[in-house]
């Protein structure tokens, strides 16, 4: 038997040792349910609306099961009535999927930075932005999207303050803070609406798909009308409004039933890795691990990440960005286009680089943390209003593995590796 080391992936999809999910899995095939409806869809939906609770009103929160989060965030946002021409206040730390589906829409996405603490949207950053957009354009924009960056909640009191001051919906995408909560209130019941995904690296997997959390039935039949080609009720098959095919699979919502059973433990994992990191790395000069300013802020930890002073030196720091990358990096699938350049204008310094190459060398996936959207060429255009602190985070930080099959064993591997890593 080989004792060569294995990888240690970011986030691995894990499956309950019971094997629930190839059970349900099982008995769709059994039943012939295999379309994007059906028992497994409906039950894994009422397993998410008593995960997800109550709001602060004590309201019950509905829930639709879909294809994808990116799907979610793209009903959310027509269901508050988004249309060409209208702006979104929109968090820029995050993953292109917050803000993609305000373009689908011909809407134009407004860019609002983070504050330094939970590296989440600033609340005095949107409220500046939204009173410039009503003078700008002599409207306010049509919804706000605040994200919980790599677990950790947003400033849900403030975030939610500013929205009701203006009246304006918000969106939460909750799609890597799934479980998190904040103040004792899970994320994605406090806005009208809460995006959650469940693609194969997240906190449960339901191999792709997503869910969109709804303030109530009303808006829940709403979204599930859009979600299956909004049709009209006749015999055939009439529409009078554009409608989408973003059902969830009844096979994947299987696979979802059978995660539910195993998404506390797997959160409870994710916490105990990240104060193992904190614990491991708190005397490694010019390594900072990010954690929760308070006790108000309960995050999932998804990923764990840290941030690497500027002056820190790593190993063969100097051949950093030499080579153009040629597959995708930190558990991307697909397709990437080919480069020119190893650089753009906007990228982490040399020794986020150098380590992420030092660390995949030593069989650890690790990656830099998500490149604010407001420097992405494809938004050059798109308003924006800025503070320097996500650009700052994204030249420092970097997520390190934390999901369920990530071992205390891996964890000090992971931090003697980082301290081999560096130069002294």
């Amino acid at each position: 038997m080989s004792n060569e080391r294995k990888m240690i992936y970011l986030c691995l999809a894990h499956m309950s040792d019971e094997g629930l999910e190839q059970k349900y899995i099982k008995e769709a095939f059994d039943t012939n349910w295999v379309v994007p409806l059906g028992p497994n869809v409906n039950a894994f939906e009422d397993d998410l609306k008593q995960f997800v609770g109550k709001d602060q009103q004590g309201q019950e929160k509905e829930v639709v099961a879909l294809s994808a989060g990116t799907a979610a965030v793209h009903l959310a946002l027509i269901a508050c009535g988004v249309k060409a021409g209208d702006e979104v206040c929109v968090q820029s730390f995050t993953f292109c999927a917050s803000s993609h589906p305000i373009t689908y829409l011909g809407a134009t996405p407004v860019f609002i930075d983070s504050e330094p603490d939970t590296w989440n949207m600033d609340p005095d950053l949107l409220e500046k932005a939204i009173l410039d957009r009503i003078e700008k354009t002599g409207k306010k924009p049509k919804a706000i999207v605040p994200v919980a960056l790599y677990g950790m909640p947003y400033d849900c009191e403030r975030i939610m303050a500013v929205a009701k001051k203006y009246d304006i919906p918000v969106i939460e995408d909750a799609a890597e803070g799934f479980g998190s909560k904040f103040k004792g209130q899970v994320l994605g019941t406090f806005g009208k609406f809460g995006v959650l995904s469940f693609n194969g690296n997240k906190m449960i997997t339901t191999s792709g798909g997503g869910a969109l959390v709804c303030e109530n039935a009303e808006l829940k039949n709403k979204v599930m009308w859009y979600a299956t080609q909004a049709r009209e009720a006749y015999p055939y098959y009439q529409h009078e409004e554009v409608g989408y095919n973003y059902r969830m699979s009844n096979i994947c919502a299987g696979i979802g039933r059978g995660q539910m059973t195993i998404v506390n433990d797997h959160i409870a994992h994710h916490k105990h890795v990240q104060a193992l990191y904190e614990e491991l790395l708190a005397d490694v000069e010019g390594v900072t691990v990010h954690k929760a300013p308070s006790e108000k802020y309960d995050s999932n930890y998804w990923l764990c990440t840290i941030e690497l002073d500027p002056t820190l030196r790593i190993k063969d720091q100097e051949n950093a960005y030499k080579e153009v990358i040629k597959t995708a990096v930190g558990g991307a699938a697909g397709v990437i286009h080919a480069v020119d350049t190893a650089v753009t204008d906007c990228q982490p310094n040399d020794n986020v680089e150098a380590l992420r190459v030092y660390m995949l060398n030593a069989k650890i996936e690790a990656r830099p943390v998500w490149k604010p959207m407001h420097k992405q060429p494809v938004y050059k255009n798109a308003p924006a209003y800025v503070n320097g602190i996500s650009e700052a985070i994204f030249k420092v930080g970097m997520c390190l593995p934390a999901g369920p099959y990530v071992s205390d064993e891996d964890v000090r591997y992971i931090v003697e590796t980082i301290k081999y890593a560096i130069i002294r």
